[in-house]
């Protein structure tokens, strides 16, 4: 049991070397979403989010985003439990690669599916010949990019649930003559079920914000591939007050995710 004093915190006053450059760093984060609130154009917020540009553009988003996460959720959660319950060699550089979407700038991200489904790329090039589908620069290829930088966020989500969770249950429904799948949707899929939802919110959040993968893979082609990000980008040369209306939603939307999700990674004061 831990001493009082370390359950109650630290108290007192903060020495000034500490207070100074955390308000310092506090002000730097806080102060451009202050001053994206204070030039926002509140009187013609209506007219510029019903306007068809911007409509086009936030409806593509949420389609898109949404897909985005239904394919993360088809392939990510079985993924997941692939690197939380099965023992195979190189596991942990398969989990790397898994992740690697994390770090990999995301215009990277955007040139690696070009080499792999342009129609040139090492797969494209047979979707092209074989069956006539083309990826880059259409709508599905917008999912793509998005699933691509998104779906870590639900694996790593639904991993470290599964590794949390409780393993004898599924022995128990094992001893019983479940099959590992019935074992797995009957009994494992129930327990993890805040693990994935935590992990596809954070996922669509992802996929909602994403522009280096999207533009450099989909392009920019209004109401076709042209989502929020891009919109925000290029309203922001032309439009600047369109570019801020954009933007306060992007940032709605942010803040919704991260007050869904704070009692799973903030602690109670």
């Amino acid at each position: 049991m831990r001493p009082p004093s370390l359950r109650r915190g630290v108290r007192g006053g903060a020495p000034l070397p500490l207070l100074l450059p955390a308000l310092i760093g506090l002000a730097f984060l806080v102060l451009p979403l202050v001053a994206l609130l204070v030039r926002a154009p509140w009187r013609s917020m209506p007219e510029l989010l019903t306007s068809t540009e911007v409509w086009q553009a936030l409806q593509l988003s949420l389609v898109c985003a949404t897909a985005a996460t239904a394919v993360s959720l088809v392939i990510g959660v079985p993924l997941a439990w692939l690197l939380a319950r099965v023992e195979f060699p190189g596991r942990g550089l398969v989990r790397a690669l898994v992740t690697l979407p994390l770090v990999l700038p995301p215009v990277v991200g955007g040139v690696a599916l070009l080499m792999a489904l342009g129609r040139n790329g090492v797969v494209g090039q047979w979707l092209d010949s074989w069956f006539g589908i083309t990826l880059p620069f259409t709508t599905t290829g917008v999912v793509i990019a998005e699933a691509f930088v998104a779906m870590p966020f639900l694996v790593i989500s639904v991993e470290g649930t599964l590794r949390a969770a409780d393993p004898r249950y599924e022995e128990a429904a094992a001893t019983l003559g479940a099959s590992r799948f019935t074992a797995f949707r009957r009994v494992t899929l129930p327990l993890i079920a805040p693990g994935i939802a935590a992990g596809a919110v954070l996922a669509w959040a992802r996929a909602l914000g994403e522009f280096g993968a999207t533009i450099t893979f989909a392009g920019n082609f209004p109401g076709r591939t042209q989502t929020m990000p891009l919109a925000v980008y290029l309203a922001l040369q032309n439009d600047p007050a369109a570019a801020i209306a954009l933007s306060l939603v992007l940032l709605a939307v942010s803040i919704a995710v991260l007050a869904g999700l704070r009692d799973r990674w903030m602690t109670a004061s």
